[in-house]
């Protein structure tokens, strides 16, 4: 029941308040930043000089960075529960709380609405900026349409239901973990010059834990997709056929969903840190997409973060009770 509850209290400050910027600098991910960026400084200059080194480099922070959030958080847990076991279930309320980032992304996302609709491009490709990774600067406005409505479909695994996923395994330990591992991959995770061989392991180790929770976020998109009035068939269908086509194992697996079930066409090629990459389409090019696409992805995304909170607390119970 505890798992429960503390899942209930963290998804519902984070409906109520997201993320506020004053308690930024407190938040676990900007903590794990700096002890990323530690580790990588440290084990650089710790392992030769070579492809191999650097790989052991990565592989090392990847394992303390893990170990060590998630064992850190349970031991804090644990001595707050001798002491007074109320300041632990706040505690880790208050971790499941920080663990999600589901409105944010809908409030960062509705901002590039926003200046599409009262503002100029360039206000909303700076906005866009904030949320991904691409280069920003040379999209028209579709491609920051698609842009935006990309990242609500692939972040809404990241940032919603892979950690509710973890926080119904093991409360907010497993789930800082998991956080862990999805700052170093944002991080590190490059096939570029600097991390090809560094941030290897962590771009693998995203990949396999992410797995499970790409799959069930795109089936519950789709689910999403019916309680919104999308196309919930169409959705089922374009995921089907192209949830393979990304180079990730597991970001075509929500994009594909979302584009079928608003029947726009995502993904392409995109450019990253001055670089073209040449990504395939995912979905059909039926119409072309429209500003009012944002606020129906963010619409199945908020959909989809109450079913993931519904189906993971009622599974938890029934564990409980059997």
């Amino acid at each position: 029941m505890r798992i429960v509850f503390v899942m209930l209290g963290g998804f519902l400050l984070d409906l109520l308040l997201g993320d506020p910027e004053k308690l930024a600098p407190l938040h676990p991910v900007v903590w794990m930043g700096r002890a990323i960026r530690g580790l990588e400084r440290t084990l650089r200059a710790r392992f030769p000089k070579t492809r191999r080194g650097a790989y052991h480099a990565g592989l090392c922070m990847a394992v303390l960075m893990i170990a060590g959030t998630a064992a850190l958080s349970a031991a804090v847990l644990y001595l707050l529960n001798t002491l007074w076991p109320p300041l632990s279930l706040a505690v880790e309320t208050l971790w499941c709380w920080q663990a999600i980032a589901a409105k944010d992304l809908r409030v960062e996302t509705m901002r590039v609405y926003d200046r599409l609709r009262a503002g100029t491009l360039e206000e909303a490709r700076g906005m866009l900026s904030r949320i991904v990774g691409r280069d920003t600067g040379s999209l028209d406005a579709p491609g920051v349409i698609r842009a935006a409505v990309e990242t609500v479909a692939e972040n809404f695994s990241d940032g919603a239901a892979a950690p509710m996923l973890y926080m119904a395994l093991g409360g907010a330990p497993l789930a800082l973990g998991y956080k862990a591992v999805n700052t170093m991959d944002s991080m590190v995770g490059y096939r570029n010059e600097r991390y090809r061989d560094f941030g290897k392991a962590p771009a693998r180790i995203d990949d396999a834990v992410n797995f499970l929770p790409a799959r069930l976020s795109a089936l519950l998109l789709i689910a999403a997709a019916a309680l919104c009035g999308e196309d919930a068939r169409q959705a089922a269908r374009i995921w089907r056929r192209d949830r393979r086509r990304h180079d990730s194992p597991n970001a075509g697996q929500c994009e594909a969903a979302m584009a079928g079930a608003l029947g726009v066409r995502l993904c392409g090629p995109a450019s990253y840190f001055g670089e073209r990459h040449e990504k395939p389409y995912i979905g059909d090019d039926t119409r072309p997409v429209g500003a009012e696409d944002i606020p129906r992805a963010c619409r199945m995304e908020a959909a989809g973060s109450l079913l993931c909170l519904g189906l993971l607390c009622l599974i938890r119970l029934w564990w409980v009770m059997i």
